[in-house]
């Protein structure tokens, strides 16, 4: 099995994991309905996407049917 010859500096450990971070999600106002929403997606409250209807109320209501027993 391969073993090091030489102990990792803590800096060349740390520039290695300079790419693990979490990045934030960008979360900013929708221009319809002004609730919080990730950019770049479309408002899971009105279906607005870049001033345009993406998702009609009449798709909104048929998706969130729910099961009866």
């Amino acid at each position: 099995m391969a073993v090091p010859k030489k102990k990792t500096s803590r800096s060349k450990r740390d520039k290695r994991r300079t790419h693990d971070k979490l990045k934030a999600i960008n979360i900013v106002e929708c221009t319809q309905c002004h609730s919080k929403k990730i950019a770049h997606r479309v408002c899971l409250s009105c279906g607005y996407y870049n001033n345009r209807e993406v998702i009609s109320e009449k798709g909104k209501a048929k998706g969130k049917k729910e099961k009866s027993k």
